[in-house]
């Protein structure tokens, strides 16, 4: 009899009860039993194989409808150290695992490798993509599962707050989850109509400087009021944007706490805050006087019921990873191209530089991108060179034309690139 191991890791995400429902049903229908591991690795990598639950059919036929999950996680990192990959290994064997399938991000997957890697063919392993950045290396067109419930509930989120601030005659400035793509505040953004979306994507490789973002965002309200006369409006930013800020620039970053897996604790660094604060300094210096707020948007998302779409896509996973693993394909990533399964060899999920697995940024060059940008509110570098709206971008911001241009010409925007 074949045994089905699952392990979920990383953050919660909207539909891994749906991968988890799925693949325990067909396994279970196919004769197979299934062992759910609770909480990621966390006890596997101790040997400690108490802290599971054999699943049965009557346990799982509607936890497709729920968010959260039923085994829980962590972000427990097996691939530390030699002696934790093998515990992990021999606690799978003795609990008779043979055939193992996780669910989770860049981390997970990685860790799903080594596992493979350890167990030399003895436990065939599949991995279910999941997070709500929409950054693992899906084909183009392809969300990760849980981006789409995350995008329609934070939407929801941003419109709200786009109403609260034209009724209040003020801006807020939002920081939604992302790492190290903006994918999921690009799409809230785009979705709720918000003003500006700031994403790590859109600044050359490298540092990003505060500088720069304060400018963008500036720019924005100052064209906003020139234009529209509004001095309101919703600056969504994705969080990865501060990951990338110099730490000698923001001394305060070098005593950000880190996860297992070596990550900044983004959520510990109040960009929100910074942000507003600079702006609402920077504009105030010059006599531009703007209200403000700041909302973090985030964990409310990862828990969320999933919608019709991602749990008809997490069932279609979860369903794809046992009949992948029993028809004798494994060490895969699965994915959904087409409504049909295909498989991805870990080998193709690398980054060769790294070792690790590759991160899917927002690609700036598709029209998805383009539409975004050009529905935003931006100081172009048409309106740079244009004497008469110079001027009136001046007058709002309280500079000269020609102080105006130099504050903006950093971070103008051409209608073919980005200067």
């Amino acid at each position: 009899m074949a045994t089905f191991g699952i392990v979920v890791g990383g953050g919660p995400a909207p539909g891994i009860n749906g991968v988890i429902g799925a693949a325990a049903t067909v396994a279970l229908k196919s004769g197979a039993r299934v062992v759910g591991c609770l909480d990621g690795f966390k006890w596997l990598m101790e040997g400690d194989t108490q802290h599971v639950r054999e699943l049965t059919l009557a346990d799982v036929g509607s936890v497709h409808l729920r968010g959260g999950s039923i085994l829980h996680t962590s972000r427990a990192n097996p691939t530390k150290k030699a002696e934790t990959l093998e515990a992990v290994v021999k606690s799978l064997t003795s609990l008779g695992v043979d055939h193992l399938i996780t669910i989770g991000g860049d981390d997970t997957a990685f860790s799903a490798r080594r596992v493979a890697e350890q167990a030399d063919g003895r436990i065939k392993v599949a991995h279910v993509p999941k997070t709500i950045d929409n950054d693992l290396p899906l084909p183009a067109g392809i969300p990760t599962f849980g981006y789409e419930t995350a995008r329609e509930l934070a939407t929801t989120i941003v419109e709200n707050l786009i109403e609260d601030c034209e009724t209040t005659g003020r801006w807020f400035f939002v920081v939604v989850m992302g790492r190290k793509s903006g994918s999921l505040a690009l799409g809230t953004g785009k979705s709720a109509g918000a003003p500006i979306t700031v994403i790590p994507e859109e600044f050359p490789d490298g540092t990003i400087h505060l500088e720069d973002v304060v400018r963008t965002i500036e720019g924005a309200i100052v064209k906003r009021l020139a234009f529209e006369g509004r001095a309101d409006g919703v600056a969504v930013i994705a969080e990865g944007v501060a990951e990338r800020f110099d730490q000698d620039e923001l001394d305060f970053l070098k005593d950000v706490p880190r996860d297992e897996h070596g990550h900044i604790r983004l959520a510990e660094v109040p960009l929100g805050k910074l942000l507003k604060d600079a702006v609402g300094e920077s504009l105030a210096a010059r006599g531009v006087k703007i209200a403000t707020g700041e909302k973090d948007v985030g964990y409310e998302l990862r828990c969320h019921k999933p919608t019709a779409f991602d749990r008809d896509y997490t069932r279609d996973l979860g369903a794809g990873a046992v009949f992948t693993l029993l028809s004798g394909t494994y060490n895969v990533l699965i994915t959904r191209r087409d409504d049909q399964i295909v498989p991805v060899p870990f080998s193709e999920l690398m980054d060769a530089k790294t070792g690790k697995t590759r991160v899917r940024d927002v690609d700036t060059g598709t029209n998805w991108f383009r539409a975004a940008r050009a529905l935003q509110t931006r100081v172009e570098q048409a309106d740079l060179d244009d004497p008469k709206r110079l001027e009136a971008i001046a007058k709002a911001a309280k500079l000269s034309p020609d102080e105006a241009k130099k504050r903006y010409a950093p971070i103008a925007w051409s209608s073919t690139k980005r200067r």
